[in-house]
């Protein structure tokens, strides 16, 4: 570990992979709608560029649900306040006028004071000033929130994905490198079979047999990935199960199973570990085309895929940010993968994978 932090190209990846995996944990506590999937909606502030600020009348919901805070962590919190954007307002005997934001005009309203419940109105309570830096996307959203929360749907589906391509590819790579023969032969076939569909393909038939959304995702690229586990695992496995420790460990008399997962798997880990990191990168590739054709993760739940999807038409005009800001996050998170697996090819001397 300490030569791959040695390695620039290791220490970059590292680096921006711990930074969007912190985001991804801790995304509620940073970004600032930290409602359910960052949907605080308000189309009056549709497209507006990144700085703009604004006031927002904050008004109390009627019944407001506490959560605890594991829960509020992980799904965020349901917001206590009905939030109207507003340019200004002014205080009377027993209402409140005020300016709501039109796209730089307003409308002239009133509320009730009443439905201030029993504290009234407060500026300092019920007046919150807001920024978005980013800007607001299409349906007037904080771009920034969404942004970040994406890196969630991103993470998690490589991380799963991942996972599932291991669980199946490593014992069957395992079985067919160490026994050969007829288990080999059918193996290998049907790693023939599923290496010749094209990958998105077969992700995009999984899916539709599955259905829509975020888990069916989940298993539908990591069913696609086994098969380079897989190969790689059974040419390691051929290379080296004839090697002296496991003829000694046969002449001990331990049996197939144990000497496969007690010595001959964790000295060829060193190429599955590299080509995890590189499915890593692709699985997240994958999601992000899936959310773009619109059999990824469904809305209202951030990600960068579909947020591209949403805004690419605004490429040709002055809003070509909305677009291109989950298109950099993908491309950073992508290029950190493919920088720490080529620095544990380097570090682990993989000279196959």
């Amino acid at each position: 570990m300490i030569k791959i932090f040695k390695n620039p190209l290791g220490a970059g990846g590292i680096t921006v992979i711990s930074l969007v995996f912190f985001i991804a944990v801790f995304a509620y506590l940073i970004i600032p709608d930290n409602t359910p999937y960052a949907n605080e909606m308000h189309l009056p502030l549709a497209g507006e560029k990144p700085g703009f600020e604004i006031d927002m009348l904050l008004v109390p919901k009627e019944t407001a649900t506490g959560s605890h805070w594991l829960r509020s962590l992980w799904y965020g919190k349901n917001s206590p306040y009905y939030t109207i954007p507003v340019i200004d307002y002014q205080k009377t005997n027993d209402s409140l006028k005020y300016l709501e934001y039109n796209r730089g005009a307003g409308i002239l309203k009133n509320i009730a004071l009443s439905e201030f419940q029993e504290e009234g109105f407060n500026p300092e309570k019920n007046i919150e000033h807001r920024i978005y830096w980013l800007g607001t996307d299409r349906y007037g959203r904080d771009l920034l929130s969404r942004l970040l929360l994406g890196a969630r749907v991103s993470f998690l589906v490589g991380f799963v994905s991942v996972f599932i391509s291991l669980l199946i590819g490593v014992p069957l790579g395992a079985l067919a490198g160490y026994f050969g023969g007829l288990l080999d032969k059918i193996v290998m076939w049907f790693i023939n079979v599923v290496w010749s569909i094209p990958t998105l393909l077969m992700v995009i038939a999984i899916t539709l047999a599955l259905g829509k959304g975020f888990w069916q995702v989940f298993i539908a690229i990591g069913f696609t990935m086994w098969v380079e586990v897989a190969r790689v695992v059974r040419g390691q496995i051929l290379s080296v199960k004839e090697k002296e420790y496991v003829q000694a460990a046969r002449v001990l008399g331990f049996n197939d199973i144990r000497i496969i997962v007690r010595h001959i798997l964790p000295n060829i880990m060193a190429p599955v570990i590299v080509i995890s990191a590189a499915n890593f990168a692709a699985a997240i590739l994958i999601e992000s085309g899936l959310s773009f054709l619109g059999i990824g993760a469904q809305p209202p739940m951030p990600s960068w895929g579909s947020m591209i999807k949403d805004h690419y038409a605004y490429l040709i005009v002055d809003k070509a940010y909305l677009a291109i800001a989950p298109g950099v996050a993908i491309m950073l998170l992508v290029l950190a993968f493919m920088m720490l697996g080529n620095a544990l090819r380097d570090t682990l001397d993989v000279r196959q994978v």
